[in-house]
């Protein structure tokens, strides 16, 4: 009868996704980064509970009442209900605390939205500039066109041809990120299409959408995940810019610029309607870009080896 040990079955591969993550929670900055990403959301999505008091409900009675300020209700039954306004009230008597819980979703709806139509127009335009020769001339020159008008100009332009609201600011966000991603997009794919692997998939007679998928777009992948949280962090400032304007959200939605917005004029006197949006706008702003920057190092070859 054998005796011979037995041989330990091998180690199955991990998954691109789930050995992507580990890397990316080695870097600390990366995973603080996503942290901070992570309460952000889970803010917005549960701002109706974290929010005691409506966003939109006006009371003259408590204007730039300061953070800590605390008003009590009396029922005419005689019950009490006592509301605390942790982050004080603007000049209208809004709850800014809760305005600014409501205004995150605002802030990481519109970034997600705008990085996922940019990503995809911009994939698109790319791969037709890059690989299709007649059309890469007036795609580009196209692009080079919307390059020339600074993004912060035209997304102002974009804006006064629509309706203020939502979908026109998210349209005047994405406009102006398009050209980086095609230029982004056309640059990879000029380098690809050169390469051996590439040659001897068309000599072999792979059709176009065949070849594009299957060899050349998983290589605009891990740039354009890192593109992606570059845009987003742009998109958030974006629009709070034309928030503060006065041409982007409209004002009875709140959000970081609108708060900040209705509180400039007072900023000396009453610091806290812009201390607080403007903390939670800085921190989603860098911890986009400290991602960003994570996401850069570990799917870099030459960074992730170091």
């Amino acid at each position: 009868m054998s005796t011979e040990p037995a041989v330990p079955a091998p180690a199955l591969p991990s998954p691109p996704s789930v050995s992507l993550a580990r890397r990316l929670l080695r870097n600390p900055v990366a995973a603080a980064s996503a942290g901070v990403l992570l309460a952000m959301a889970l803010i917005g999505l549960l701002a109706p509970l974290l929010g005691t008091i409506d966003p939109t409900a006006i009371n003259p009675a408590t204007r730039n009442r300061p953070p800590g300020y605390e008003r009590t209700i009396r029922a005419e039954d005689g019950s009490t209900t006592t509301f605390r306004h942790r982050m004080g009230t603007d000049s209208l008597g809004r709850d800014v605390y809760s305005r600014v819980l409501y205004g995150a979703r605002i802030s990481l709806v519109i970034a997600v939205t705008v990085a996922a139509l940019a990503l995809a127009v911009g994939l698109l335009l790319g791969l037709i500039a890059g690989y299709i020769r007649p059309l890469d001339g007036p795609i580009m020159r196209l692009m080079d066109g919307l390059m020339a008008i600074p993004g912060i100009l035209l997304a102002i332009a974009v804006v006064s041809l629509f309706r203020a609201g939502l979908p026109a600011v998210i349209a005047a966000i994405v406009v102006p990120e398009i050209p980086r991603v095609v230029r982004l997009v056309r640059s990879i794919v000029l380098s690809v299409r050169e390469e051996p692997y590439v040659e001897a998939a068309i000599m072999a007679g792979t059709r176009l959408p065949h070849l594009m998928a299957r060899h050349i777009l998983p290589n605009t992948v891990a740039p354009l995940i890192v593109q992606g949280t570059f845009i987003a962090a742009s998109a958030i400032l974006v629009e709070a810019v034309l928030s503060f304007l006065g041409i982007g959200i409209p004002p009875e939605i709140p959000s970081w610029g609108n708060i900040m917005a209705e509180g400039r004029n007072l900023f000396r006197v009453y610091p806290h309607t812009i201390l607080y949006p403007g903390i939670f706008l800085g921190l989603t702003v860098l911890a986009v870009n400290m991602l960003g920057d994570g996401l850069r190092d570990t799917l870099d070859p030459k960074m992730a080896g170091r």
